[in-house]
């Protein structure tokens, strides 16, 4: 039984591979960056409850409940979605966890020292997607504990055309590629910023605009792709200390979305 659902709208389909975005067509032209292509071993993916490399903390988050061990971008990642909910044009999955369970990590032992990651609280979380009029929007809710600090970031993958000429452009400012090159693994940061408008050079722009976010970071090494990255929060460039003081506090259920719309 194959893995991926399939849901489409007008002259879009979009094909997601357990709660992974690996496709996302109008008129038959690719927007997201295929899985084995040079660039990243992903298409998208989630930072949670972490953003960042806390092996600067020494793994280490502090919280309320009791410090907490996590790698690179958190948790999350680690654990798989299950379908919750699917029709034509929309399908949601979700990911559950127990407060202190042992979590492994796949990046040890070549990429870590840790070899279990744990996290000091319950939560759910719900990963939408929803097509309409050629739109794409990914709806993320967060339910735990009230007072639960956390971190988000969606970590989407688009093609590109190969060619090192696009651009993007976020409250007026236009930047390439190159000043994402030079940012290197800390990522280029767009702050204090909703919407982003990808400038393509071999077919139409993609706007992506969020909620709840509030900034961005871009990422790549190579001109074929670029992640494009909604955050809550950059923590690249500084000397943060990972604990509750400096992350968002939980409402009880929080709400985020990202859509996903051509020019």
């Amino acid at each position: 039984m194959s893995s991926k659902v399939s849901i489409k709208n007008l002259n879009s389909i979009v094909i997601i591979d357990k709660g992974e975005l690996i496709s996302f067509r109008v008129y038959d032209t690719e927007y997201i960056h295929q899985k084995g292509n040079k660039g990243w071993r992903k298409s998208d993916d989630e930072m949670f409850p972490i953003i960042g490399p806390v092996s600067k903390n020494n793994y280490v988050v502090h919280t309320k409940n009791g410090d907490a061990i996590q790698d690179q971008h958190g948790l999350l990642r680690e654990l798989e979605y299950v379908l919750n909910y699917s029709n034509e044009t929309s399908a949601r999955f979700i990911k559950r966890y127990k407060k202190n369970t042992l979590v492994k990590n796949s990046k040890y032992p070549e990429k870590s020292s840790e070899e279990f990651l744990n996290w000091p609280f319950n939560f759910t979380f719900e990963k939408t997607f929803t097509l309409k009029n050629n739109v794409l929007t990914i709806e993320f809710i967060i339910n735990s504990e009230k007072g639960m600090p956390f971190m988000l970031g969606y970590h989407p993958a688009f093609l590109l055309s190969n060619s090192g000429k696009e651009t993007f452009i976020s409250k007026g400012t236009e930047h390439n590629l190159e000043d994402v090159y030079k940012a290197g693994s800390n990522a280029f940061p767009i702050l204090n910023s909703n919407a982003i408008l990808l400038k393509n050079s071999d077919k139409k722009d993609v706007k992506i605009s969020t909620i709840g976010f509030n900034n961005f970071m871009l990422w790549t090494e190579v001109d074929n792709m670029v992640c494009i990255e909604p955050i809550t929060q950059y923590t690249s460039y500084t000397n943060q200390k990972f604990s509750e003081e400096n992350m968002s506090l939980s409402k009880g259920k929080n709400m985020f979305s990202v859509a996903i719309k051509l020019m």
